[in-house]
């Protein structure tokens, strides 16, 4: 059964040397690209296979991801999640609004009330999307069992601990993050990756500011 390091190795998803923006808006040398699974069905249902490994032994009845990567983790891990625990498992999500909250649309907060909970996650560097879907889900009227992301890079700053709910990770891959205003990348004139991670949208913004 492969792990996922292989799986990150089999499909090429590591990338080094290089100058991305990641999600949280912080700069670095590697990124992770997720995207590069998600088309290999078989690669994305063992992912979940280890998500829900984990979380077997809490016995959850939905699992949340966010949008949008978080949706396929969600999805899968609740179907493996059904056929381990012998009952059905939901598989829903939150999406960005325009406070960039993760908030519940389509009526799945209705799905989540009085529930337990798991949340999955792609990648982590500083755990705001986690953060934010773990307000969602209580305020939904859930109870947060455990969460777990794909790849954790910032192993230091993102713990059980430091965010204040259980969070565990199927990969710890650490990787510098700096704010952009103190990258040294960009002291270096390094060009930033525009095809993959958010390059391309920080330097629109950046250009009109």
């Amino acid at each position: 059964m492969q792990d996922l390091a292989t799986i990150l190795q089999h499909v090429q998803a590591v990338i080094s040397d290089d100058h991305f923006v990641y999600t949280s808006g912080k700069h670095g040398s590697v990124y992770v690209n997720k995207d590069k699974i998600y088309p290999h069905t078989a690669l994305v249902s063992r992912v979940g296979q280890l998500f829900a490994e984990k979380f077997a032994v809490l016995n959850p009845q939905v699992v949340v991801g966010p949008a949008i990567g978080g949706i396929i983790l969600a999805q899968w891990t609740a179907f493996h999640l059904s056929e381990m625990l012998g009952h059905e498992v939901l598989g829903v999500y939150t999406e960005k609004d325009e406070q960039k909250n993760q908030v519940f649309t389509r009526g799945y907060d209705q799905l989540v009330k009085g529930q337990d909970v798991v949340l999955v996650e792609d990648l982590t560097t500083t755990g705001g999307s986690l953060q934010k879907v773990v307000a969602s889900v209580k305020a939904a009227g859930g109870s947060v069992l455990g969460t777990c992301a794909m790849v954790n890079r910032n192993p230091q700053g993102v713990t059980s601990q430091i965010l204040g709910f259980p969070f565990d990770q199927l990969m710890i891959l650490p990787v510098d993050a700096y704010e952009a205003d103190s990258c040294p990348l960009c002291a270096r004139q390094i060009p930033i990756n525009t095809t993959v991670g958010h390059g391309a949208k920080y330097l629109k913004s950046a250009k009109s500011a």
